[in-house]
């Protein structure tokens, strides 16, 4: 996965809260548009919009943005950053079994989660779906555990996107059938996807928006990218969606395309960014 970009009101209030609670660098900063991330790769892209109104929580649209730390000691120095510097925006934690993570939301509604994975051979598989559950996670007990304060919180990536969506059925004609996402999970009222064996790169929930239609312009999620290797990676997509009767905007190293919810995503290359 590549940055998310959220459409914001306040660009300066929203950047502090990224560089100065959650710890990532500003990458980039022109005119309207701030980057933001850990060493040389992007994790969010703040694009100042101020006449947008705030989204409705029961919409279609962004869950959540999941940062992915390579190790329990990394995930620990993100964790107390918030902690220390906006601890109001904490709203949970929980063992997922194939990780462990930190749920805040931004000041403007945006959902994150910070967590880190278990190794790839501790994940259970059944089926062909890998086993997940959300169980307790003591926020102090894991702080105290794996917080070293001369353990900065390392390089990050973001390791999934979640999405809020009117219903599953048709997320997974979208993501699955015609992006070509695998299923690798399914719970009530959720789908998650990947590709490569992963837990997850996407997920699809209708928790608080069941039988949302298409959104209507608003502050919050702008775009969602899509990496993939090579060039041939995104043509063979675009013509999966083209025979799927998908509308594409392809310039032949990256396209961009509408979920049935109207969320942005495009698919690029690892070459193009």
């Amino acid at each position: 996965m590549g940055a998310v970009t959220l459409l914001v009101g306040d660009l300066d209030g929203l950047t502090a809260y990224y560089r100065d609670a959650l710890g990532l660098d500003v990458l980039l900063a022109v005119g309207a548009e701030v980057t933001l991330g850990r060493g040389a790769t992007p994790l969010v892209v703040l694009r100042h919009d101020p006449s947008l109104p705030r989204g409705s929580r029961r919409s279609a649209g962004l869950f959540h943005t999941a940062i992915l730390y390579p190790d329990r000691a990394g995930l620990a120095a993100a964790v107390a950053s918030v902690a220390r510097r906006a601890p109001g925006t904490f709203v949970g934690s929980a063992d997922h079994l194939v990780s462990e993570a930190f749920y805040f939301t931004d000041p403007e509604g945006n959902g994150i989660e910070l967590y880190a994975d278990r190794p790839r051979q501790a994940w259970g598989w059944v089926g062909g779906q890998v086993r997940m559950d959300t169980l307790a996670l003591e926020p102090h007990r894991f702080l105290a555990e794996h917080y070293a304060p001369e353990r900065p919180a390392g390089g990050a990536v973001v390791g999934h996107v979640h999405l809020q969506v009117g219903d599953t059925a048709t997320a997974r004609a979208f993501y699955v059938d015609a992006l070509g996402f695998d299923v690798t999970a399914q719970v009530p009222g959720a789908l998650f996807v990947a590709a490569g064996g992963y837990h997850h790169h996407m997920a699809m929930n209708t928790w608080n928006s069941s039988g949302a239609g298409p959104r209507v312009p608003a502050l919050g999620l702008g775009r969602v990218d899509v990496v993939l290797p090579t060039s041939d990676d995104v043509a063979a997509v675009a013509a999966r969606l083209r025979d799927h009767g998908i509308p594409v905007r392809d310039d032949g190293a990256s396209l961009e395309v509408d979920d049935p919810w109207r969320n942005l995503v495009r698919v690029t290359t690892t070459a193009a960014g």
